[in-house]
Order: structure tokens, then C-alpha cells, then sequence
């Protein structure tokens, strides 16, 4: 079976919201949402096509545009690859131009509405942002509950409470003050034992390598309204965090990191090839910053995540 190579979009307007399109029910996965867009044709680039769909959907010429998310899906009757770009800037009034309805909905509304399972990953991508922020280790409770606060007024909005030395009562009680902070504002990323999973119905969980070796065959251990990701440093652990049903991972070191001295980095371009089998957003770790986002999203990653470089104490 062919794999049918498609074009689409996340077009955010000027306030972020994103828009979708209701396919119609005489089509594959009718009456379901949608990100426009559509067939790449065999002489097209995906940004021609990208172009070419857009104009004859919605009416509109695309500005500015980057690769998203690139996401390979099998139904029961078709295979498909969204290659997905974000729309940042586009002239014209969007318009459903083949009689499609439409709707400008935030990033967090996306999940109220129902998508082909395809589109699932798209869904997370929109919402997720480019940076990730994981807390470092070495600072007393009052100075790391400060850097978070900093963080987030200064524009974080995914946020890693780290827990390198093991899962005790401090961490639980540092992570009820760093829910506080996050409430409204940022997304809070715990780590811990599953047994904790009730106490933080805010929070989303961020597993380890180990965990997700123990833990992958039983599936998601979390409902879907709650975020789930994993780090992963190689293929078999990212088909694993495949298997669990996580919402996005960490894919690390990319390059030599203070923080993990002796491991073996994996490169820009292994870091590439590994991203390019894998069909949820990935935030590349170790080694990069806030300046290598664009090299990131040139790989096919979601972004950049780290430490150092995020920190706004350091």
C-alpha cells in the first residue's frame, strides 16, 4: 500500500489562535476536525503543496511558514505522512472555499474537538511550546521556587521539576509550591513514582528511561487530558514511549552536556534520523539553548529543552 504523502497546516492568527477545518461527511474520516491542507502531488515540493492547498481551500497566501511536526500513520484501509508546517503570517481572509466549515479555536481548546487519529500528534505540537525547562538541582527551596517564578514571567510555559536524587517527601512538598506557581500560567512537569499520580491532578508527568523500560507494556498510565512525556536516548526507547501512548519526549544528548559528562552525544544529524521514524513532538536536550531552536525545528523537532541555558538565575 502507497503512503500517501499529505501537506498541512497550523495557522495561527495574530492572538495564536489556530484554525480547523470540518471535513465533509461524504469524505475518509468525515464529519471529524481537521489542520488544512492536502496531497502532495509527485513533482511538488511539500511547501508548494502546502501553498497550492491553501490558496484553493481557504483563499489565502502563505507568508511565513516552518516545518512542525512530520507524522506517519496507518489506517485500516490507507497509510498516510502529514508532513505538517506551522502558518505564522498569510494574506487574505480565510475562507472555507469549498463550502467547508471553519473555526479559530485557542491551542487549548484543540482537544474539545474531535480529530482523525492521525491528527492526534498535530494536536499536541500546536499546544506544546518551543522551549522546555527543566530546574537544576544544586538550589535551596526559596531560590528555585524564585527562578520558576522568573521563568514564567518571562514567557516559559513548560516547566520540568527535576528529581535527580530519587523521589523524597521535599520533592513532593517543593512540587505542591511549584503547582502554585504554575496555576494558569505554565504547564508543570512532575517526576516521581506512579503511586503519586492523584495527588497533582494539575501537573503532567515526565517519566524516566528506566520507567518507561518497566512500565511501556501496560500502556498510558495517565488519562489523556493529562500531559505524559519520556526521556529517550536511542531508537528502542522511543519506540517504547511510542508503545505507551506518551504526549511527547526528550531526545538526548544531542551534543556534550556538563550535566551527563560521559555519554555518548547522538548528533544533529543521528538526532534527525531518529526523529524523522518517530511520530510525536520531540524537544531536543543537552547541549543547546534557546539560540539552536531553529537548527531544532530544521531536524523535525518540536524544540529545545535544558537546563543551563533556560535557567534566569544563572
Amino acid at each position: 500500500m502507497k503512503r500517501i504523502h499529505v501537506a498541512a497546516a497550523v495557522i495561527r492568527d495574530n492572538s495564536g489562535k489556530i484554525l480547523i477545518a470540518r471535513r465533509a461527511d461524504t469524505q475518509h474520516q468525515g464529519g471529524l476536525w481537521e489542520f488544512p491542507g492536502g496531497k502532495v502531488e509527485a513533482d511538488e515540493s511539500v511547501e508548494t503543496a502546502l501553498a497550492r492547498e491553501l490558496l484553493e481551500e481557504l483563499g489565502i497566501v502563505v507568508n511565513t511558514a516552518r516545518p512542525l511536526i512530520k507524522v506517519h500513520h496507518d489506517y485500516p484501509d490507507k497509510q498516510v505522512l502529514l508532513d505538517v508546517w506551522e502558518v505564522s503570517a498569510f494574506t487574505g481572509e480565510p475562507h472555507g472555499a469549498e463550502g467547508q466549515p471553519l473555526a479559530w479555536v485557542s491551542a487549548r481548546e484543540l482537544s474539545s474537538y474531535e480529530f482523525p487519529e492521525a491528527n492526534r500528534p498535530i494536536v499536541a505540537a500546536a499546544r506544546l511550546p518551543e522551549q522546555y525547562l527543566i530546574t537544576p538541582e544544586d538550589l535551596e527551596t526559596p531560590a528555585l521556587l524564585r527562578g520558576i517564578q522568573k521563568a514564567i514571567a518571562g514567557g516559559i510555559k513548560l516547566i520540568q521539576l527535576r528529581a535527580p536524587n530519587g523521589y523524597d517527601p521535599k520533592y513532593r512538598d517543593l512540587a505542591v509550591d511549584a503547582a502554585g506557581l504554575c496555576a494558569g500560567k505554565a504547564q508543570l512537569m512532575i517526576k516521581g513514582p506512579f503511586e503519586w499520580l492523584g495527588d497533582f491532578p494539575s501537573a503532567g508527568w515526565h517519566i524516566t528511561s528506566a520507567q518507561l523500560r518497566k512500565y511501556a507494556a501496560a500502556g498510558r498510565p495517565l488519562p489523556a487530558s493529562r500531559w505524559l512525556a519520556a526521556s529517550c536516548h536511542n531508537a528502542e526507547e522511543l519506540a517504547l514511549a511510542e508503545e505507551m501512548g506518551v504526549d511527547f519526549v526528550t531526545l538526548s544528548p544531542v551534543q556534550p552536556t556538563l550535566t551527563h559528562p560521559g555519554a555518548e552525544p547522538l548528533g544533529w544529524e543521528q538526532a534527525s534520523t531518529l526523529i524523522d521514524g518517530f511520530s510525536k513532538p520531540v524537544f531536543l536536550l543537552g547541549g543547546v539553548g534557546p539560540a539552536e531552536v531553529q537548527k531544532a525545528w530544521a531536524t523535525g523537532a518540536q524544540g529545545v529543552a535544558g537546563i543551563r541555558a533556560f535557567w534566569p538565575e544563572a
